[in-house]
Parts: structure tokens; C-alpha cells; sequence
């Protein structure tokens, strides 16, 4: 069944797409394989595990996690909301971005709390919230519900994904988790591919939807909308 995520990615020429694509093997704007490089203390095969993950998913960071369409709507519909909201949004910049561990897995992250951004995630759940269909018995299973803290709980019940709002953690994934005594090489090598933009500020002028078309096939771009437009109104 087709999904349907609301993602922020920078667009498909800028430098930072180019980069993690090739890092990553693949481009989420063109649906395809893209040569991965050689990278020092990795052989290729393990490197192809390590980022098996994130490769399916397309570099991103979440906002509205994937979701079917709840009945009655339909994908028309939604993007005439896409249209709407991005209008409404105004551009911003995360500070300073950095490479950032969550437990095992590797990501670039805000060096700082940015309130512009946590603002930008919550509104993007929450107006988009009655386009998603429910979570299947066994979607909510897969995310361990007895194992997340209440809070995380309750966002997985009311939202259909537990870091939302307070839990809220902008990441653009890198990697699957990666093994204990591999990760100070993996932290090494992350810091020399993506040294052209660490300590810099990352741009959020996009909002971009990404679609799966069945369980378990990769997510492509399906749109890229910039942010702004006539509108005045902004998110508080």
C-alpha cells in the first residue's frame, strides 16, 4: 500500500543532496543507484550494510513519518494542503549542523536547539494529521510501544510517531547502527565526507514530500515545495 512522508531535504542539486547521495549510494530525487566511494577503514560490503537503512529511506529528516492516507482523502487533496501550508511557512536557517550519534546510528544534526525549527516539526504534524489513516495493529507493534517512555507512548497513540513535539530530534540519517568498536572510525570518516558543511548553517527552504509506492520499496521525492509565498500568515 502506498505511503506518503513529509520529510525536509534540501534540493536535488545542492551541494549537501550531491554528497549524501553518494555517501548514502543513492538519490531519492532520481529513484537510483548512485557509485559509492571508497571509504578509508571500510570495505565496500560493509559500508553497503552499514548504510542499508538509510539508503531506503532517501537523505531526510522526518517531520510527518510515513503514512497511508486516511479514508476519504485522497492524494489530490493533500497536495493542495502541501501547497497551502508552504505557503504559509517562511524560510529559516539551523544555526550550525554537526555529525550527531542517536545510540548506534549516525546522523547530521543542529548543534543547538533551534526554536525555528522545532516550531516548522510541530505544525507540520499537526496540519497534516487528518490526512493519516491509523496505525495497523501491526505498525504499532513494530515500534515497541512497551519499551518507550510515556511520553513516546502517547505520541505513537495520538500521532502515529513517538518524537514528536518535545521529542522532537531534527537528524538527517547516515547510518544503521553501527557496531560499538566501529564507531569511533565511522564518527572519523562521517567527519571527513561532510567537512564542507559541519559548523555551518544548514538552510530549510523546502518541504518535501516522499512517497513509497509499496511496503518495503524505497521512498522517492514525489514533490518539492519551497517555503513562502503570498501568504502572511507564519507559524507561530
Amino acid at each position: 500500500m502506498l505511503r506518503y512522508a513529509l520529510y525536509f531535504t534540501p534540493p536535488a542539486d545542492d551541494p549537501l543532496t550531491v554528497s549524501a547521495a553518494t555517501w548514502l549510494g543513492r538519490d531519492a530525487f532520481l529513484d537510483g543507484n548512485v557509485a559509492m566511494p571508497a571509504v578509508e577503514d571500510f570495505d565496500p560490503q560493509e559500508m553497503k550494510g552499514l548504510t542499508d537503512d538509510p539508503r531506503r529511506y532517501g537523505f531526510h529528516a522526518t517531520l510527518k513519518a510515513p503514512f497511508t492516507l486516511a479514508d476519504g482523502r485522497s492524494e489530490d487533496e493533500l497536495l493542495q494542503a502541501l501547497d497551502e501550508f508552504s505557503a504559509e511557512c517562511t524560510a529559516f536557517d539551523i544555526p550550525k549542523i554537526t555529525v550527531g550519534q542517536l545510540g548506534p546510528f549516525f546522523a547530521l544534526v543542529p548543534a543547538e536547539p533551534c526554536e525555528a525549527l522545532q516550531a516548522f516539526a510541530a505544525e507540520t504534524v499537526r496540519r497534516f494529521e487528518p490526512f493519516r489513516a491509523p496505525l495497523s495493529a501491526e505498525d504499532i507493534a513494530r515500534r515497541k510501544p512497551d519499551s518507550l517512555p510515556p511520553a513516546q507512548r502517547e505520541n505513537l497513540k495520538t500521532w502515529g510517531y513517538p518524537y514528536v513535539f518535545d521529542e522532537f530530534r531534527f537528524h538527517m540519517t547516515l547510518t544503521g547502527p553501527v557496531p560499538a568498536d566501529r564507531q569511533p572510525a565511522m564518527r572519523k570518516v562521517l567527519d571527513q565526507a561532510f567537512a564542507g558543511f559541519l559548523d555551518r548553517p544548514l538552510s530549510i527552504t523546502t518541504l518535501a514530500l516522499f512517497v513509497e509506492p509499496r511496503r518495503g520499496a524505497p521512498f522517492k521525492v514525489h514533490s518539492l515545495l519551497p517555503l513562502g509565498g503570498t501568504s502572511t500568515r507564519k507559524i507561530a
